[in-house]
């Protein structure tokens, strides 16, 4: 197991939900605009937003590194009454089909630096045209508020965080609804509060 994995078993391990168990603000906010259909979580730990999605009526798949975050997210969607296809591995090792989804939510999906883009990119295939996607996630600015205070959680390290520029770049072939940078008020679980900076964007692919 790397350190990588590691780190999110061990948040995940925890009987408290890292990032609570209500689904994101602003994912819930878009995802409610939308007609249910087939929906992909990357990232998903403890399942809060793809439980969100499953009790609206979407057909949900989810995909994290962390086995343990699939058990929090499994233990969730029991909760509520909902099933969640749920696997865990990186993406490359699963077997998502080219425009199989009419959505995909990549809700704080901070991928390695390295390979981040590359992950964007093959995320693109599996969504059909006219397809949306939700995503929000630390900016590069968000460094400036982790000085202030690191409760707001997120990477540390500038290369892990967004800027416009680059969600153009990984995503070119798309309608832009919505892209903004904005300064936000968290307070989701043990690991997001206090205000930081984000990226949002809502894309619908050409």
């Amino acid at each position: 197991m790397n350190n990588w994995t590691q780190r999110w078993d061990d948040r995940y391990s925890n009987e408290e939900f890292a990032y609570g168990e209500e689904p994101n603000n602003f994912f819930k906010e878009q995802i409610e605009k939308l007609n249910a259909g087939t929906i992909l979580f990357p990232a998903e730990g403890e399942g809060r937003n793809a439980v969100y999605a499953a009790k609206l009526g979407w057909k949900v798949a989810a995909f994290d590194i962390s086995e343990e975050g699939k058990n929090k997210a499994l233990k969730l969607a029991a909760t509520n009454n909902v099933s969640i296809d749920y696997q865990v591995g990186e993406l490359k090792t699963l077997n998502y089909q080219a425009e199989q989804f009419d959505a995909i939510a990549l809700i704080y999906a901070h991928f390695p630096a390295e390979i981040k883009s590359s992950i964007h990119k093959t995320l693109d295939k599996y969504l059909r045209q006219n397809g949306i996607i939700i995503f929000e996630a630390f900016s590069k600015k968000h460094l400036e508020y982790l000085a202030i205070n690191d409760k707001v959680g997120g990477p540390k390290d500038i290369e892990s965080l967004f800027s416009i520029e680059e969600i153009k770049a990984d995503f070119p072939n798309y309608e832009i609804i919505q892209l903004e940078e904005t300064e936000i008020e968290l307070n989701e679980g043990l690991f997001h509060n206090g205000k930081g900076s984000v990226i949002r964007f809502v894309g619908k692919k050409k």
